[in-house]
């Protein structure tokens, strides 16, 4: 996590202060549920509150650390020389240190949740916005990065805006994954506290209880929670290599916007290079190289072991900063693009109507002729295109066997633009909804 890639109210959640401040929220709420079920003085409990508006002294924390090798007793500790230690005497009871650790890590989780998918709506804003905008911006499709047929721009974004969609889904159902707390104890059978505290503190920090726990919350939960964030950070990428390839000056269909004063390389002044979708292919390495270490954290000792912690401690900070960075450089990215809707024309014609090879060999199937004779028909035809380039029509209208099933009217009909968008409005309205 290094302030180059990072935002500063995802940061915020990943800082000390935050992530103490949860820890003295949870066992707050626990001593007021121990208080309510008569297990604690409700004085003790009411003293604990008496907390709510220290900043806690990080400092001092890392110090009693250092001597304790224990970071939840070194807060603890910390706790007691607030509120005074006949006070916090009842703080902590019954409970493990997963059930803070847990439960806070997955409050932060949560949290970090909740601006991706904020995120993402600004993300989808911006796509559907430009989808509209080149609705009919004809530009050539490829596959394989070959000339195939005609598309269009705003297909090109409605693709990526369904895409996202889609990781948005994903991502709700990754954030209600995690949404759970644990307060069940040592090895989780609530054997020194009881259900209802588990319940109260979950209740008071937006959480569900966890059905069954060990020492620890499952690490499935945490797996899928990574795993759909590798998702998102692989579509990021998909859209940043389709950019990346409009931008190569060969095909320059369209570019990341070129601000006043911006230098392109420090040898080559002429250079605008696409080096935010560059970025964002690294960016959305960083974010997938966690998924793996989150599946490996699933298979666990016994009711616990700590393997999954360090792991934790860095992917779940430096993912959530990383994609939240990528998703609002992508945003900046695809609402400043240019495009070149000249150029993309230009593209098209660059093999003299090839892209309409399909459209005659339909038409001379029409006429009676096999697939398999049509298709040479069209082929021949086109191979002299490819290799010595002829005009496409113009060699079909001087082949007699291709005019002697079709006229020539009938072979000018299949270069019509027009009819590679004639359902563009159908596909819009299954992405977007009825307009």
């Amino acid at each position: 996590m290094i302030p180059r890639y990072a935002r500063p109210e995802m940061t915020a959640i990943w800082e000390p202060a935050a992530k103490f401040r949860i820890w003295y929220e949870i066992e707050a709420h626990a001593c007021d549920a121990q208080a309510d079920l008569g297990v604690i003085p409700r004085k003790n409990a009411m003293a604990v509150w008496q907390a709510r508006d220290v900043k806690f002294d990080i400092d001092r924390i890392e110090e009693i650390e250092a001597v304790t090798k224990h970071d939840v007793i070194a807060f603890l500790t910390h706790l007691a020389e607030i509120i005074g230690n006949e006070e916090a005497r009842f703080v902590h009871q019954g409970m493990t240190s997963s059930d803070v650790l847990d439960t806070a890590f997955n409050i932060q989780l949560v949290r970090a949740a909740d601006i991706l998918l904020a995120d993402m709506d600004g993300l989808l804003t911006v796509l559907k916005a430009r989808a509209m905008e080149h609705k009919l911006t004809l530009r050539i499709g490829r596959s394989h990065g070959i000339h195939a047929e005609p598309v269009t721009m705003g297909l090109t974004f409605a693709r990526f805006y369904a895409e996202m969609d889609r990781n948005r889904n994903r991502l709700e159902q990754a954030r209600a994954e995690v949404a759970t707390g644990a307060i069940s104890g040592a090895v989780g059978t609530f054997a020194n506290i009881a259900p209802d505290v588990e319940a109260h503190v979950c209740d008071k920090l937006g959480l569900r209880p966890e059905p069954i726990s060990t020492q620890v919350i499952p690490r499935d939960r945490h797996a899928m929670f990574f795993a759909t964030l590798g998702v998102v950070a692989s579509s990021i990428e998909n859209i940043a290599v389709e950019i990346r390839h409009m931008q190569r000056t060969e095909v320059l269909e369209a570019e990341e916007v070129f601000s006043k004063g911006q230098k392109g390389s420090s040898a080559m002044p002429h250079k605008r290079n696409p080096v935010l979708a560059e970025n964002l292919t690294g960016l959305a390495r960083l974010v997938r190289m966690a998924v793996v270490p989150a599946m490996e954290n699933v298979a666990l000792w016994h009711e616990r072991d700590i393997s999954h912690s360090s792991v934790e401690r860095m992917i779940g900070p430096d993912v959530t900063v990383t994609l939240d960075f990528a998703l609002s450089r992508l945003t900046g990215v695809i609402e400043n693009l240019v495009i070149y809707p000249d150029n993309m024309i230009t593209n098209m014609n660059k093999f003299r109507g090839l892209i309409h090879s399909q459209r005659v060999l339909l038409a001379l199937t029409r006429t009676g002729i096999s697939r398999e004779e049509a298709y040479h028909l069209v082929q021949r035809n086109a191979t002299k295109v490819w290799e010595e380039g002829k005009d496409f029509k113009a060699e079909l209208l001087a082949d007699a066997e291709v005019v002697a099933a079709l006229s020539p009217a009938e072979i000018e009909a299949n270069f019509d633009l027009g009819y590679h968008t004639k359902y563009v409005d159908t596909i819009f309205a299954r992405v977007f909804g009825p307009t």
